[in-house]
């Protein structure tokens, strides 16, 4: 019977150990994966179909910099025990901060209509049942979740939903890939600098580097700490905690761009290789993979959008509701009852129920997309510059300012997302 009952006693620590990395994976997973939201999906998606593998090279530049972006932030929350927003009031003008917050706002609801509309697609194409039906219960599953599910287990769901991404890297066994052709061409990319290549290369990089990612990994980090103190009380615990943010971050970040890399070659090797060189949505990509790489990939696809949508509409309501209830001082956190912190609650409905009514409207939840593309441009730089100068100052980090390489990298992923404002403004005008 005892040997029958499981392994010896012994023995289990080790098992323990092997999974204790993945155990560390916390809120810079579930960021890394909330980036490859249905809206960035399409814009990965066009990248490939229209320029093949000649848009590669953008992930692993975009690597090292939205992972030191992303460190910051958590390093941030940890430290100071408060989310971005509140580290913002305190340190910077309270009209900076109102400005930024309500451009978020706003950027966020429009983001939040287009991954629901590409969701209820989505849906539509694997069950027959009328978009617009599945768009509603998919807002009310994501809404009745956050609002009457505790955070500590309302997070392991998010953790679960992550495996969704696998399905970009199963995708790529049902074709054929000339894999020496994809490193060459990831190294030495062979395309026109033209106005359209610029917009392509903004609209990539603004959905890897967004607003909302920052305000969410900083606040999850607080929502992390429960009654814990922050590491500014409690140094003694510095070094275990940072190593967790460095190893999570990387890793969550690493994943991100791994799948986003697999999106962009899937459509290369297929629509494009076919001449399909448009593609508007998420869903518009998986139902074109369908006759040229078969059943099995278009339902990979679409799979894997209505995963990731189910952990990005909560995450781009949740950040607006931390940005927003820091900036007002009302109570915050997902751990929270909803008769306990009302006004961060609202937040997340009003977000949500806001986007669902777009689907209604006269307003094309894809043009949103772009709306808020351009809003997310505009707020990224000074945001960047205010995180920057926040987890650089002694009076706000005390002892544990970031690491000199980790700003370098933030400097230079600010320098580069203002450039591509300045493009995806002048590319308007």
């Amino acid at each position: 019977m005892t040997a029958e009952a499981g392994p010896p006693a012994e023995t289990r620590p080790a098992r323990r150990g092997l999974l204790a990395p993945l155990r560390r994976l916390g809120p810079g997973l579930i960021t890394g994966v909330a980036d490859d939201d249905p809206s960035g999906i399409a814009t990965y998606s066009q990248a490939g179909a229209q320029y093949g593998f000649d848009m590669l090279w953008t992930m692993p530049l975009a690597y090292p910099l939205m992972s030191a972006v992303q460190v910051m932030c958590a390093r941030l929350g940890r430290v100071t025990g408060r989310g971005l927003s509140a580290n913002i009031k305190r340190a910077f003008s309270p009209a900076l901060l109102r400005a930024l917050v309500a451009l978020l706002l706003i950027a966020n609801v429009l983001n939040i209509a287009a991954d629901v509309a590409a969701m209820g697609e989505a849906a539509e194409l694997v069950t027959g049942v009328a978009r617009h039906v599945m768009t509603v219960v998919f807002v009310l599953v994501t809404l009745g979740l956050q609002i009457f599910v505790p955070y500590h287990r309302y997070v392991k769901f998010l953790k679960w939903l992550t495996i969704s991404l696998l399905a970009y890297a199963a995708v790529l066994f049902t074709v054929h890939v000339p894999w020496g052709e994809v490193l060459a061409h990831t190294v030495w990319p062979r395309f026109k600098l033209n106005g359209d290549a610029a917009t392509l290369v903004v609209g990539v990089f603004g959905t890897t580097i967004s607003p909302y990612l920052f305000f969410w990994q900083a606040s999850e980090e607080v929502e992390d700490l429960r009654d814990a103190p922050a590491l500014i009380d409690a140094p003694a615990e510095a070094a275990a905690e940072l190593s967790r943010i460095s190893w999570d971050t990387w890793t969550g970040m690493g994943y991100s761009n791994i799948t986003a890399y697999f999106i962009i070659l899937a459509t290369a090797v297929t629509l494009h290789a076919s001449g399909v060189t448009t593609i508007e949505t998420a869903a518009q990509a998986a139902s074109a993979l369908r006759p040229i790489a078969g059943d099995f990939a278009f339902l990979l696809f679409a799979i894997g959008i209505l995963g990731v949508g189910l952990i990005g509409v909560p995450v781009l309501a949740g950040s607006a509701a931390y940005a927003m209830a820091e900036a007002m001082g009302w109570k915050t956190g997902l751990e929270r009852k909803a008769a306990d912190a009302r006004g961060f609650y609202a937040v997340i409905a009003i977000s949500v129920l806001a986007a669902l009514m777009i689907q209604y409207s006269p307003i094309n939840p894809m043009r949103a997309l772009f709306w808020s593309a351009v809003i997310n441009g505009v707020v990224a730089v000074p945001l960047m510059i205010v995180l920057l100068l926040l987890v650089s100052r002694r009076s706000v980090m005390g002892d544990f300012v970031a690491p000199r390489p980790i700003r370098w990298l933030g400097w230079a992923a600010t320098a580069l997302m203002g450039g591509a404002a300045v493009v995806m403004i002048a590319a308007m005008l």
